[in-house]
């Protein structure tokens, strides 16, 4: 059977799991839409979310995020941390299997995983004969030698070369999954098409920008609090429909089981002004909204002290009262009401989002709509109601056009004057990664869930990425130097306050809003996880009869 023809028997199977004649003992297909194509199903290029969904179905890591971003057991039943946070050991589980594949011995059967393919799948990240972007989690923070140490077969160690906080967070990565050695050397480069891990679903056929199917994993060593073994689910189909209005409709006429993210194009017709599920939804679907580790902004790029009075005066953005000026100048709620139905939160605290456990608006109070305060501000920099302030061009594509010309449309209130200038996403971030964009549209989205992943975007010694906006600040780098090495949570929690606390005076960013996911089901579908890492998380998923 060639591959076209047994995708197209998958893809009728799994139709007939949906089937409402079909028994109910077969309906446990799970199905849902990736507008943007996987590009890869080797965990070591997980940098994507399309790509990070099909990755976490595959593969498991030593450890894992709980729906509150805990830390949780995986792979690793327990771990322990030396007193200078430098050795990591995990004690690893003896019943972990990784997927049949005929690149093993003895006919194909999956074998045992053990802590020597922990060592080969870490070390595999950091080849430089052959770049992985989820290298950047070891880079420079392992030592140069004996960095990753089978002990026994059922014994990890990790060992750092200075401490690093974050380190368990990061480990919950997909990019930290582990790959069995032999099937990695025996496909090579196409391992990104043969998948072999340990995860819940095992590979079954991937039509490249059609269809992804996924199949049960009946081996699987997790189990739920009853025992009955995980997953519930037969199939996992992903469909890769570029347009959303169209995957929408798709989802509307019951053909997808799940839909996430909101478009203009459709969004009233899922929520109402406030942010609600649809009356005439109700029965039929429903609506999972939830913080996500994800904070929107305009950046700005800082050049410090290399201009000249005269260049700061061309561009007004250097000038730290008109930074301030512009954050008080709009109306965040307003914002969020009028284009996005009040999903998201304002940004009135700092740059990192709502849901971090270091979270704490009381703590760190930043920007709220206050144009008499802008308009001081404005008049103090010299520039009152606006006058011989030269007009600001915002770098922007064309997603959030909408956005942004609300925000300069309230800026216009104050004298402010922006040209809002088109630009292709690729070349926008091209633009940003090379310094070429003082005032632009961006997005930060957690690598991991902790403070840090934000704060590092503005530490001096950092390039682009991530510090797109060229931020230097001495105290700010001292704090956050700090904050790497200290082992007290609380105490950590501090200096990202701090650090907030100098990004709120100084304000090299625009703070906009909070995301927050926007998840749809039909009513069949239960389990959907709610993280605020915004990972579809399939293996406690049911489709109910």
């Amino acid at each position: 059977m060639s591959r076209i023809s047994l995708l197209l028997f998958l893809l009728v199977s799994l139709l007939a799991c949906n089937n409402p004649n079909t028994p109910p003992d077969r309906r446990r297909a799970f199905r849902y839409n990736q507008h943007n194509p996987i590009t890869s199903l080797d965990p070591a290029f997980a940098r994507t979310q399309n790509n990070i969904w099909a990755v976490d179905c595959l593969f498991n890591g030593l450890v894992q995020l709980d729906d509150n971003l805990n830390v949780k057991p995986c792979i690793a039943t327990h771990w322990s941390i030396s007193g200078d946070g430098l050795t990591y050991r995990f004690f690893l589980r003896s019943d972990v299997f990784f997927h049949d594949d005929a690149a093993f011995p003895n006919g194909g059967k999956g074998r045992k995983m053990v802590a020597s393919d922990v060592v080969y799948s870490f070390y595999r990240l950091l080849d430089e004969d052959w770049p992985k972007p989820g290298s950047w989690i070891f880079k420079g923070r392992v030592v140069a030698d004996s960095a990753f140490v089978a002990e026994s077969d059922s014994v990890f160690v990790l060992r750092l070369a200075t401490p690093f906080q974050p380190m368990l967070q990061i480990l919950t990565m997909q990019y930290a999954s582990i790959v069995p050695p032999e099937v990695c050397n025996f496909w090579g480069r196409d391992f990104r098409r043969h998948p072999v891990g340990t995860g819940p679903f095992r590979f079954k056929v991937w039509a490249e920008n059609q269809a992804l199917v996924l199949v049960k994993n009946e081996h699987y060593f997790e189990r739920d609090s009853t025992g009955t073994r995980l997953p519930y689910l037969d199939a996992v189909k992903t469909s890769f429909i570029g347009d959303r209005k169209t995957a929408f409709l798709e989802f509307k006429k019951g053909n997808l089981d799940y839909f996430f993210g909101l478009e203009s194009s459709y969004i009233n017709e899922l929520l109402t002004s406030e942010g609600e599920l649809q009356p005439s939804l109700h029965g039929q679907f429903y609506f999972l909204k939830n913080p996500y580790l994800n904070t929107e902004y305009l950046g700005i790029r800082i050049e410090n002290d290399s201009l000249t009075p005269s260049q700061t005066i061309t561009n007004p953005l250097q000038i730290k009262k008109v930074r301030q000026a512009l954050n008080f100048g709009f109306d965040r709620a307003q914002l969020l009401r009028t284009l996005r139905n009040n999903v998201g939160k304002p940004a009135t605290s700092g740059f990192a989002p709502r849901g971090l456990p270091s979270f704490d608006a009381e703590a760190v109070p930043g920007y709220r709509y206050d144009p008499a305060q802008a308009a001081l501000l404005l008049a103090e920099a010299g520039f009152p109601k606006g006058q011989n302030l030269p007009k600001i061009t915002l770098l922007c594509n064309n997603d959030y056009l909408d956005l942004c010309t609300f925000i300069a449309r309230q800026w216009e209130d104050l004298g402010v004057k922006v040209s809002i200038e088109m630009t292709e996403t690729a070349l926008l971030r091209e633009r940003m990664r090379n310094g070429q964009a003082p005032f632009f549209r961006a997005s930060w989205i957690a690598d991991y869930p902790d403070a840090e992943s934000f704060l590092t975007c503005f530490y001096s010694k950092n390039a682009t990425p991530p510090n797109y906006t060229h931020f230097q600040n001495a105290s700010f780098d001292q704090i956050y130097e700090a904050s790497l090495h200290e082992t007290d949570t609380e105490r950590r929690y501090a200096y990202y306050r701090k650090m907030e606390k100098i990004l709120i005076e100084e304000a090299p960013v625009i703070f906009l809003f909070y995301d927050e996911t926007a998840q749809f089901a039909n009513q069949r579908v239960q389990g959907l996880s709610r993280n605020a890492i915004n990972l579809l998380s399939l293996k406690k998923v049911q489709i109910m009869p």
